[in-house]
């Protein structure tokens, strides 16, 4: 099976770990752990959020993942690296924001190296060097613990883009503003994925967020949990659970682009009955699908493209009634296109380079997706 996906309806870790046995057995089950392998589990802890705001992994969901893994004698660490500084305050202020020390109760350690290392990855199609945490280099496999959720840049996060987390937070900018086109960008995080190379990617979408995503958005009942040996496959699945397709998803391009997943999630063996959790009105974000117009024809082709894309692609705005004034937004923005004037971000639009970072980081959900009119005529 390529993708297996069972029900589960709560937070509630009798519940998680029955579905998470059922959901693991197609896959071959938990058979490859040995006692004494330490296991990491790389979570979504993007920021500080709680667990009810559905933008991190669940600890419910992690404490019944370690149960399974030290009853085999697995030694279990959690870790991640949010948006922001890389240290052992920092991280442990968002582990105690999502409810991670729970965790603890079962098995797990959360992860206290705070180290970065650099490499060399000549096998990286477009990144073929970037720094990673070094806690990866610790453990003897990886499973790849995601979130489903909206993302503004890439559409949709899940099991492909949960692996820019490994590169330390304050260094992220420079990845943004260095592969600044979304296919770029994409095909980058492929190339993290390919690095890392966890043997299992488990999606909590048993609640989801949907709307102003990855961070701001709003929670929304999906009812399951998904898995796969491939994050590519796995993705493929998730975007069609809330509506997006292969042509949507940056990553899923890129890994389409690379033969990882076929041209639909019709030619991908699920679980039976997969079908049935797809929400049909999950409240999607317009990825930039600028696969596309950069870069092509020549010079013609080049100047036309800036122009359609300048047309038709979404870009950052604030809603002033919500925005607090905290300056976030220009602290987070990779492209420096953001400075603050009476107390509201005014962007630089020949500057931004639509990454996004001020949406995803904005503590109050001021920064939103904005779609021009043409965008909205050609895709509703």
């Amino acid at each position: 099976m390529d993708v297996s996906v069972v029900p589960c309806s709560a937070y509630d870790l009798s519940q998680c770990r029955q579905a998470l046995e059922q959901l693991l057995f197609p896959l071959g089950g938990l058979d490859w752990v040995r006692p004494g392998m330490r296991v990491g589990l790389k979570a979504n802890l993007i920021t500080f959020l709680k667990p009810d705001a559905a933008g991190t992994t669940h600890p419910v969901v992690l404490s019944a993942l370690s149960d399974l893994l030290t009853e085999r004698g697995a030694e279990v660490i959690i870790g991640d690296s949010p948006g922001g500084l890389y240290t052992a305050a920092f991280v442990g202020r968002v582990y105690s924001a999502a409810g991670l020390h729970e965790t603890e109760q079962h098995g797990a350690k959360l992860n206290q190296d705070f180290s970065q290392r650099d490499v060399e990855y000549p096998e990286g199609r477009i990144c073929r060097r970037f720094p990673y945490t070094a806690w990866l280099d610790s453990v003897d496999a990886v499973i790849n613990v995601c979130k489903l959720k909206t993302h503004g840049m890439m559409a949709m996060s899940c099991g492909a883009k949960n692996l820019f987390g490994v590169i330390p937070g304050t260094r992220k900018p420079e990845f943004h503003f260095q592969f600044s086109n979304p296919a770029d960008f994409a095909r980058m995080i492929i190339d993290l994925d390919e690095y890392v190379k966890p043997v299992l990617h488990i999606c909590d979408a048993i609640v989801g967020m949907e709307g102003n995503g990855p961070t701001a958005g709003t929670p929304r009942p999906v009812g399951c949990l998904v898995a796969s040996a491939s994050p590519h496959q796995l993705d493929l699945v998730c975007a069609a659970l809330v509506g997006l397709g292969r042509s949507d998803v940056p990553t899923l391009e890129a890994a389409y682009e690379r033969q990882m997943i076929p041209a639909t999630v019709d030619e991908l063996t699920v679980s039976d009955g997969w079908r049935d959790f797809i929400v049909p009105d999950y409240q999607r974000i317009q990825g930039q699908s600028s696969l596309l117009f950069r870069g092509r024809g020549g010079l013609l082709g080049r100047v036309g493209g800036a122009v359609i894309q300048a047309a038709v692609c979404p870009r950052p705005t604030v809603k002033p009634s919500v925005c607090v004034g905290c300056g976030e937004c220009s602290h987070v923005c990779p492209a420096k296109a953001i400075t603050m004037k009476n107390k509201l971000p005014v962007i630089d639009r020949r500057a931004c380079i639509r990454c996004f970072c001020c949406q995803e980081f904005c503590p109050k959900g001021a920064m939103v997706q904005h779609r021009p009119l043409a965008a909205r005529i050609l895709n509703p």
